[in-house]
């Protein structure tokens, strides 16, 4: 007789995420808890954290987190950023020394804010400067790998359970108001350090339980846009969607999620008038960019979090409030490890997105 953890998990990967409307700092102790409950929905071959408001001494500048294979590669990096960035700070990320987390690239963090001059010279917004200098390292340097690039952000993830990824990158020492957590397991992509989980772009990162079979219909729609798709995972793709419909086509969240986890046709026609008007542009201009196959997502971003399952809701997804507080998890469990009381539990319907944001006047 087979047991579990002895068989592949269909519905496998772990998500998990906290948020604090209020601002007050979590413990990067707390988010691993609540992931580690869920051991058995990943394989080990890759875990992830992202971390908001962590960074509160160097929150006016970009926190680079990059992976080199070598010296070679953190050399040519370096040159690159230094024609193109200010270092405010440069430094090893800490990690401690693991039994299960084995054959570390470098590891180091950045902080940085454009160059005036290369600003001005390119004549660009100086959040698409910076991603697209993130994009061409992580293209043209080879060995080079800019995983997070956000403001008073950072994203932290290895191959290993997740559990043991938290231990390595001592995240016990840092606090947020937001976090989100992955465990992998992967399907149809390999396990390697770029392809854990969380994906970010400037402060968008996504984790993500599911399989898209849209992919190559969604590459080929941001790849026309400057993105480039070459982290062997097809998680990636939803970073720069979001990115795309966001920050560059200006569509609000609620808008973005009626694109990825668009309603089915049959259901606008049933809609009020002007709602089916708005759905039907968003489908019909954005038709690429329908994100197909079972899939829950949770979406941080700077001062807030968004989680959306597909719309069938084929992955499990529940979220939960306690003052303050919002939770959302695979599994109620991983909630209540953390939370054992809460005020207010449910479970999303397919589709439907749960926006949480920073209270008003919150300053982090």
């Amino acid at each position: 007789m087979q047991r579990e953890g002895e068989i592949r998990i269909p519905s496998g990967c772990a998500v998990s995420g906290i948020f604090s409307k209020a601002g007050t700092p979590i413990s990067g102790d707390t988010i691993i808890r609540s992931i580690s409950v869920m051991h058995d929905r990943s394989n080990g071959l890759g875990g992830g954290f992202a971390g908001y408001g962590i960074y509160p001494e160097y929150k006016k500048y970009y926190a680079f987190h990059i992976f080199y294979d070598n010296s070679v590669s953190k050399q040519e990096c370096e040159k690159f950023l230094e024609r193109h960035f200010d270092i405010i700070n440069l430094s090893k990320i800490p990690t401690r020394k693991h039994p299960k987390i084995m054959d570390e690239p470098l590891i180091w963090r950045y902080f940085v804010t454009p160059l005036p001059h290369k600003l001005s010279d390119s004549q660009l917004d100086e959040r698409e400067f910076v991603a697209r200098c993130v994009i061409r390292v992580n293209t043209q340097i080879n060995g080079a790998y800019i995983f997070s690039s956000g403001k008073n952000m950072g994203v932290f993830k290895a191959v290993g359970f997740p559990e043991d990824v938290g231990e390595f990158y001592r995240l016990d020492e840092y606090s947020g108001y937001c976090w989100t957590a992955h465990g992998r397991y992967p399907t149809n992509t390999p396990g390697w350090w770029g392809g854990a989980h969380p994906f970010a772009l400037l402060d968008f990162s996504i984790v993500h339980n599911g399989e898209i079979s849209s992919y190559d219909a969604n590459r080929r729609w941001v790849e026309m846009f400057g993105y480039t798709c070459n982290l062997q995972t097809d998680t990636e793709v939803i970073t720069y969607i979001f990115d795309y419909l966001i920050r560059k086509q200006g569509l609000t969240l609620q808008e973005a999620a009626s694109v990825v986890a668009a309603p089915f046709w049959d259901t606008i026609r049933r809609m009020p008038e002007k709602e089916q008007e708005r759905l039907t542009y968003l489908r019909d201009v954005f038709s690429s960019l329908l994100i197909t196959g079972p899939f829950s997502i949770l979406l941080g971003f700077e001062g807030g979090l968004m989680a959306l399952n597909d719309r069938l809701k084929l992955r499990s997804m529940v979220v939960a409030e306690k003052g303050d507080t919002f939770y959302v998890a695979s599994e109620e469990s991983a909630i209540r490890i953390i939370e054992p009381e809460v005020d207010r539990l449910w479970a999303p319907r397919g589709g439907e997105p749960v926006i949480v944001r920073l209270s008003s006047g919150t300053s982090v």
